[in-house]
């Protein structure tokens, strides 16, 4: 069964974020902003550490607003989503909560790390060539599969699940300045831009993208969503072939720029944040923070969304050793 495909607004409203807020007390962590130890000019820089939900990341979020908002009739054959890693997870975190079957459609060079997390929580994963993933990206289904589609990212339940990171962040800090989201599919970054432009349309939301693949850059300077290269790398979770259509409207309403870092700028930044902080992140988790070190997104009260922690022990150990990973 496909998901609803109805268009989504400019923005999701501050009420259906509130609602996510309340259906997911007790179901997410509330986790903590702490403040980088670095020394900038004129800067602060605070994370927010989405990698300590339980899965790993802040898919648990939007994945389980989407099923607390369903229908209970629509979920008795089931879940299932298309997603690298961290929507897996999610997805299947809150269905094995509930008891009920789950499917992952992934592109066949998902790390190992999430897909055997994924499939500890009960969730039977379909390995798939990216491009076919990308096609259930685009489609909403994927044929031969029963169940109700939880989209990753183009889905009004999962986008203002994610926003309740945005009411968070002002809870802890009411003055940002800017705050920096890794950008996959423009969930998240959205799901926050709604938050904070209903709460505070003074601070900048930025989107944080790795130059192995930058979609939201290309489509910003183009005006249009427009296809790009996508090149492999450690850095899994974000990055795509061109900005989904449903989430452009949002995207360009929300976001300030997009911020692009280069790989062994992302490595750097895993580095730091272990060194300084024992936090691990993964590539997609650290590109928010790199792009902060870097001073693209200004001075002031800066945040950084940590979007997850799933990395490979390898892939980590290479980082650690001062190495860029490269895939096999």
């Amino acid at each position: 069964m496909s998901a609803n495909r109805t268009p989504l607004p400019d923005r999701i409203p501050i009420e259906e974020i509130e609602a996510a807020q309340e259906r997911l007390r007790g179901l997410a962590e509330r986790t903590p902003l702490v403040r980088l130890e670095v020394e900038l000019p004129d800067t602060e820089i605070w994370l927010k550490l989405e990698n300590l939900q339980p899965i790993g990341s802040f898919k648990l979020r939007g994945s389980g607003n989407a099923i607390a908002a369903a229908d209970p009739e629509a979920l008795r054959a089931g879940v299932y989503t298309a997603s690298a890693g961290n929507m897996a997870q999610g997805l299947a975190w809150n269905a094995r909560r509930l008891g009920i079957p789950c499917q992952v459609v992934v592109p066949d060079h998902a790390p190992k790390t999430k897909l055997a997390a994924t499939e500890r929580l009960g969730a039977t994963s379909i390995p798939v060539p990216f491009d076919d993933w990308w096609r259930v990206i685009e489609e909403h289904r994927y044929p031969g599969l029963e169940g109700f589609f939880v989209h990753p990212v183009c889905n009004r339940e999962v986008i203002a699940g994610n926003g309740t990171i945005g009411l968070e962040i002002l809870e802890d800090l009411p003055d940002p300045d800017a705050v920096v989201v890794p950008y996959g599919g423009g969930g998240l970054s959205c799901g926050i831009g709604s938050a904070l432009r209903a709460r505070r349309p003074a601070t900048r939301v930025f989107a944080a993208e790795s130059a192995a693949a930058a979609p939201l850059a290309a489509a910003l300077q183009a005006g249009t969503p427009t296809a790009v290269n996508y090149r492999r790398s450690f850095v899994d979770g974000i990055g795509g072939k061109a900005v989904l259509d449903e989430m452009w409207s949002l995207a360009r309403g929300l976001i300030h720029d997009s911020l692009v870092v280069e790989l062994d700028a992302i490595a750097s930044a895993i580095r730091l944040l272990v060194e300084r902080h024992r936090v691990v992140a993964e590539g997609a988790g650290a590109a928010s923070v790199a792009a902060a070190l870097a001073g693209l997104a200004g001075r002031g009260r800066i945040v950084c969304v940590v979007s997850g922690g799933n990395i490979d022990a390898g892939v980590l150990s290479e980082i650690l050793a001062g190495r860029v990973p490269t895939p096999d």
